[in-house]
């Protein structure tokens, strides 16, 4: 008989792997708690020149334009991104484009963010004569507080750290989670200063699950006209049953003979109501429809009747204006479908 050829780690080998493992995962600490102390010493850090620099974006009338090369510019695109969806008109330029051209970007009332660890970034300054023509406010985030970025700046943000992440010291890496972090900082900063809500967040996030849940009207969803199930008081039992089958939203309103809304009818009623051996056929809708049923306003937030729903634990709200005037019927599945739960 062959032997079995495979061959079987000694241990040895094992335990050189286990170390490999074990290595990885203790650098990978030390990298977090490198980089967590970066943010953390920015705490004791803020001080006036924080507030300035809230107050001089707050005061912006025209765009806030963040710059910076490299890492720090890739930083800077989040920070602007985050700027721009938060209510600041906010956009990111390379400085090196700047410098060939795209400095037509830049107007007088708007407000320059640049980004440099070292200060001394060549493109960047160079940007600076231009802007002080405009008279453009300056705001820098720099590792290096005596650095030629910071001395012509208008405020300036201390983003240094201790050490980098990076063994070598040679790649960015806490400088820019710090960088990035007193960048949310100022961003929520600002956001709180201008009073931004919710309501603002959506219109700028029309996509998102947020904007749906705070821009989507019940009217946007609900079944309306034709679609909403209805029959009146006198009609017997068997025919409300045929009308909810009929429009598949598992319930029927109820209607006197002006229209008016009275009660509704759901196919829980109707369980009930075979299970206690009632016959359909003798009995009316009035008497099957559960009064005072739960509604909701037309204009009224989709979310606000998802809210309903769940205390309520109901899967349709009758539609209404001026209390008993039915202008449709909305279903947890079309809230549902739409993201707004």
């Amino acid at each position: 008989m062959e032997r079995d050829k495979t061959v079987k780690p000694t241990p040895t080998a094992r335990a050189s792997k286990a170390e490999k493992g074990s290595g990885s995962l203790a650098e990978g600490r030390r990298v977090l708690e490198i980089e967590a102390r970066a943010v953390e010493a920015l705490i004791e850090r803020l001080d006036d020149r924080f507030v300035k620099a809230v107050d001089v974006l707050a005061r912006c009338k025209g765009k806030v334009v963040v710059s910076g090369m490299g890492k720090s510019g890739l930083i800077g695109q989040k920070i602007a991104a985050t700027l721009a969806s938060t209510g600041t008109s906010s956009f990111f330029l390379h400085p090196a484009e700047g410098v060939h051209g795209d400095l037509g970007m830049l107007a007088r009332r708007d407000v320059l963010v640049t980004i440099s660890n070292s200060g001394e970034t060549q493109e960047l300054l160079q940007l600076l004569p231009f802007v002080k023509r405009l008279g453009i406010p300056v705001i820098a985030f720099t590792g290096r507080m005596n650095s030629t970025l910071a001395k012509n700046s208008d405020v300036v943000l201390d983003v240094s750290v201790a050490e980098e992440a990076c063994p070598m010291g040679l790649a960015p890496t806490a400088s820019t989670t710090a960088t990035l972090a007193l960048g949310d900082a100022l961003a929520v900063a600002l956001l709180q200063k201008r009073e931004f809500k919710e309501e603002d967040f959506a219109r700028f996030h029309p996509g998102g699950t947020l904007g749906r849940r705070l821009l989507v009207n019940v009217k946007d969803l609900m079944h309306a006209e034709s679609e909403v199930p209805m029959v009146e008081v006198s009609v017997g039992g068997m025919a409300a049953m045929l009308e909810m089958t009929a429009k598949k939203l598992g319930m029927t309103t109820v209607v006197d003979q002006e229209g008016l809304l009275v009660g509704v009818i759901t196919d829980g009623d109707l369980r009930r109501f075979i299970q206690r051996g009632t016959n359909l056929v003798n009995t009316t809708a009035r008497e099957l429809a559960t009064q005072n049923p739960k509604t909701i306003g037309p204009d009224e937030l989709a979310a606000k009747a998802v809210e309903m729903m769940e205390r309520f634990s109901i899967t349709t709200l009758v539609v209404v204006e001026n209390e008993r005037t039915i202008r449709g019927v909305v279903h947890l599945h079309d809230l549902l479908k739409n993201g707004i739960v």
